[in-house]
């Protein structure tokens, strides 16, 4: 069933319009017709069943039906900071993560990072990088929105409590063992060429325990989501 996402407050017995991109995804990608049953949701908690009332062009109006109290957040609070990755490669960090239950997403400007958006440009890939999670959200079922927050320079992030693991291909320490214990984790993945040895030894400051992610050496999108995936395995909901 079509899930949309609507950034207001709803309630059962109320009709409301989704917003003109929603509506465009609606009629002319997955062809939603008059009649046809979606769900609504808004970040706020749980979902709303809804029906499609009418079609006018991109003017799609919504019968809000009922409300259902489910949410499919992981047991575990997760957060992946992310060194800033070019092109497509970001996209795809944000977008995986947030089907495997991140609860923020912190992109970090490393001195190697190839893509480094400044002033209007990093608030409009801030901007671009929410509205993936949203979608995100939107296709794999999830009731919240996890926050993805304005880019950092690398040196100037501080991680918030619990355990604290700094994905270095060269260290001694295994993923698994470094994750044995605790509900909240904070995940660092450097960018293409990885974070420099002064951000390392700063994130190791701030009381990041650096481990590898077994024998080889992964790509920048595919660290960060593994993992997320792993401590699914280990510890969350998998």
């Amino acid at each position: 069933m079509p899930r949309f996402y609507i950034d207001t407050a709803l309630r059962a017995g109320m009709s409301c319009l989704l917003p003109e991109e929603s509506a465009h995804h609606a009629v002319h990608v997955l062809r939603v017709h008059a009649g046809d049953d979606i769900t609504l949701f808004n970040g706020r908690g749980g979902e709303y069943a809804a029906r499609v009332a009418s079609i006018e062009r991109l003017k799609l109006l919504v019968d809000v039906l009922a409300h259902r109290a489910i949410e499919r957040e992981s047991p575990l609070r997760l957060v992946l900071a992310q060194g800033i990755s070019s092109g497509e490669r970001m996209d795809f960090t944000v977008r995986k993560s947030v089907e495997l239950g991140v609860a923020e997403i912190h992109p970090l400007l490393a001195a190697t990072s190839v893509a480094r958006p400044k002033g209007e440009r990093a608030a409009a890939r801030h901007a671009h990088w929410q509205k993936v999670a949203i979608a995100a959200c939107e296709q794999c079922g999830r009731n919240r929105i996890p926050t993805v927050h304005a880019p950092v320079p690398a040196l100037d992030y501080r991680a918030a409590t619990g355990t604290k693991v700094l994905l270095v291909p060269a260290a001694q320490l295994r993923f698994s063992a470094a994750c044995k214990a605790g509900e909240e984790f904070t995940i660092a993945a450097g960018p293409e060429a990885g974070f420099s040895d002064e951000e390392q030894a700063a994130f190791v400051d701030a009381g990041f325990v650096p481990a590898r992610l077994g024998p080889r050496v992964l790509r920048t999108e595919t660290a960060g989501i593994a993992a997320l995936a792993a401590l699914s395995a280990l510890r969350g909901d998998f």
